[in-house]
Formats: C-alpha cells, sequence, structure tokens
C-alpha cells in the first residue's frame, strides 16, 4: 500500500482531487496525484467503483475516473452534528438520493451506526412527526419522508456483519408509529453483531392467538436456545404495551431466564404488568440489551 495509506485515506485524497473534475481523470494521473503506485492505484479504483463512490468513462485506450455526485468524507465524532443538519435538509427538499448518498458516506467515514441512529435518524423521526402534528405536511409526504428514512436504515442493515449465535432479538411495533422507531433499533442491534429478528407493526395480530403464533416463531428461531434471546416492544400507547407483555409472559416463564423482555414506551405508573425492562429511552434499550448479554456470559 502506498506510502502506508489506510483505505479510508486514500477514499479521502480521491474524494479531494477528483472532487470538481468536469473532464475526470486517468488511473495514472490519480496514483500520481494520491501518491500510490498505479497497479495498487488500480485495484482501489475498481473496489471504490463497486462500492459507489466512483464512475468510469472508457475513451479509446483510456479509462477515466469520475467522482459520483454527493461524495464526501468526515471526521467523525465532530461531524454528527453535520451529517444530522444535512440529512434533514435533504430530507424535507425530497431529495431522497442525496440523503442515501449521505448515508453511505458516513458508512465509508467509519462512523458509528449507533451514533447515526440516536444523531441523524431519531431527531429526523421526530421533526417529520412533529410537522404532520402541526398540520404544516399532510399524510402523503409524511409517509413519503417515512419511506425514505427506513430505506436509509435498510442501508445500515445491508453492512456486512458477524452476527453472535448467541444474540438473539425480536423487534415488534405495537403500532404504526413505533414502526420507524423499532427498524431503528434493529439497524442499531444489527451493527452490534445481533441476530435480529424485525417483525415490523404487529397491531394487526393483536387478538387472542398472538401468543400462539410468537410461541411458533420463537420455536423456529431459537430452536437450540443457545444465548440469550430478547423481545423488545415499541409502542405509542400503554394499551400496546400491556398486551404484547400479557401475551408475552407466559411464554418467556417457560422459556427460563435466557428470555428477556423490554417495553420501550410511557406506563401510567399504576399500571401492573411485568417486563425485565421499561423504558422510553430509545438508548437505555439498547444499552441494557448489551448490558444483560455480558453479564449472561
Amino acid at each position: 500500500m502506498g506510502k502506508g495509506y489506510s483505505s479510508e485515506e486514500i477514499r479521502e485524497k480521491l474524494i479531494s482531487v477528483l472532487d470538481g473534475s468536469a473532464t475526470g481523470m486517468s488511473g495514472v494521473e490519480i496514483s500520481e496525484k494520491v501518491g500510490v503506485n498505479r497497479i495498487t492505484m488500480t485495484k482501489y479504483l475498481k473496489v471504490f467503483a463497486a462500492e459507489g463512490l466512483l464512475r468510469q468513462k472508457n475513451i479509446g485506450n483510456i479509462t477515466l475516473w469520475f467522482l459520483e455526485p454527493g461524495q464526501e468524507s468526515f471526521n467523525f465524532p465532530d461531524d454528527y452534528f453535520k451529517v444530522a443538519s444535512k440529512y434533514l435538509e435533504h430530507l424535507v427538499q425530497g431529495t431522497e438520493s442525496q440523503n442515501y448518498s449521505l448515508i453511505q458516506n458516513c458508512i465509508h467515514s467509519k462512523a458509528s451506526v449507533h451514533q447515526l441512529v440516536i444523531e441523524v435518524i431519531l431527531p429526523a423521526i421526530d421533526h417529520v412527526n412533529n410537522l404532520y402534528d402541526d398540520g404544516k405536511i399532510g399524510t402523503s409526504e409524511l409517509n413519503l419522508h417515512k419511506t425514505t428514512i427506513s430505506k436509509s436504515l435498510q442501508i445500515f442493515n445491508q453492512i456486512p456483519i458477524l452476527s453472535d449465535t448467541k444474540k438473539n432479538v425480536v423487534t415488534i411495533a405495537a403500532d404504526s408509529k413505533s414502526s420507524l422507531i423499532s427498524e431503528a433499533a434493529s439497524a442499531t442491534l444489527h451493527s452490534d453483531g445481533w441476530n435480529v429478528f424485525h417483525l415490523g407493526d404487529m397491531s394487526s395480530a393483536i387478538n387472542v392467538l398472538f401468543d400462539l403464533d410468537f410461541q411458533k416463531l420463537v420455536g423456529k428461531i431459537w430452536k437450540p436456545k443457545l444465548g440469550i434471546l430478547i423481545v423488545i416492544v415499541f409502542s405509542k400507547s400503554a394499551e400496546g404495551l400491556v398486551f404484547f407483555a400479557d401475551s408475552l409472559n407466559p411464554i418467556k416463564d417457560k422459556s427460563g431466564k435466557k428470555m428477556k423482555l423490554i417495553l420501550c414506551g410511557k406506563l401510567p405508573k399504576k399500571t401492573k404488568t411485568q417486563s425485565d425492562l421499561i423504558s422510553e429511552k430509545f438508548d437505555d434499550v439498547i444499552q441494557w440489551s448489551q448490558t444483560v448479554f455480558q453479564n449472561l456470559k
């Protein structure tokens, strides 16, 4: 590797060299400017093209390389605030492709998925919901923004992760308003090596047969009962939390101490229901899950 540069350093140099170049550059020109030998640079150019950072154009015997639009490099943790502002700006303007490029750039710049969710995604969800509640956007625009956020979270789920067979989690949204939060938790836990089973909006499953249905699912996804299985229920209403807690606790009791239940939402103080953790805070849910697994070892 030329001059001991890391892949991230070469990526940053490529962005700097090609930014604003309307005519593109040949591999020889790039290798000279970056300071990496031609053969090694060619390998990197092909890798970065596959990742979506670059595109190539063949003119006769010459291959020219161009920077894909919207590519930039960030320095974390300093740039989380900058990214949050850009993401919200693109979201409101409806330029969803720029948001996807932004998320990809953050990943390539080695941002923490956990921090991106906390600093960027969750504030965006709150902002969009507030716009709708204040009557500034309608249902169609609300759903469009939510779809963009959901697709952003799917990018996190595409990051190759070696999951730990002992870390298993099921995420449930008790209503449609909790779907994105549930999806955000799934992406965060996936990035930390959990085997995530994201069920999405399960409000249609609120009936007397849910416990039997869920018991069958547990039997399929947690057959050897290795490690731990955490079930996380997200709900905007106390009723949703109570229903799923009442349905899941008997299954939890049969499964033993290695199955845990988390309720993420608000319950009135006088409400009587059992769970291993009740919290309105997203970060509490993630941190508690990690801590419980560590203590299980």
